[in-house]
């Protein structure tokens, strides 16, 4: 793997290598709950990436290096909330899966990667960035609160 270039939107051309990179993701989540992860898996298709990849709605993107190579992606989705009787109107970033390749991690990449995502955020006229991460995952948790993220709310469960 080269150095980090730049980050881009994700082309369909990308797509075997997000799917290697979701089964890396995967299999974090499958050592730390075996009981809820399967491994080696991925939740997409190829052919579903390809469709995902042009949904404006839902924007996938990657980190390359000088070769083009993806190093890392971000999948996301904005949510708007409007008409609420609750909650206040508001426009959210939610990162829905974050992964920097394993062999680059250390490099940065994942906080270019972020940081494109929240530049991105802001020029959607988001009010914020939201995600979850599992508890099992304290390499994500700390990297996102390096990244400035803070606790929203807590789910919880009880395994019967």
């Amino acid at each position: 793997m080269g150095k980090l270039k730049m980050v881009r939107r994700a082309e369909v051309k990308d797509v075997s290598r997000i799917h290697e990179l979701l089964v890396q993701v995967c299999m974090v989540h499958h050592e730390g709950r075996p009981d809820l992860f399967k491994g080696p898996a991925t939740k997409y298709s190829n052919s579903e990436l390809a469709l995902m990849i042009k949904d404006n709605n839902a924007p996938i993107f990657v980190a390359v290096d000088e070769k083009d190579e993806v190093l890392g992606y971000c999948f996301t989705i904005i949510e708007e909330i409007k008409d609420s009787l609750l909650r206040e109107s508001m426009k959210t970033l939610y990162i829905d899966d974050l992964c920097v390749d394993e062999v680059c991690r250390g490099e940065h990449v994942g906080q270019a990667l972020y940081e494109y995502v929240k530049s991105f955020a802001r020029e959607s006229g988001c009010y914020n960035i939201t995600l979850h991460v599992w508890e099992c995952n304290k390499n994500a948790e700390m990297f996102y609160r390096n990244m400035g993220f803070k606790p929203q709310f807590t789910s919880m469960e009880e395994i019967l």
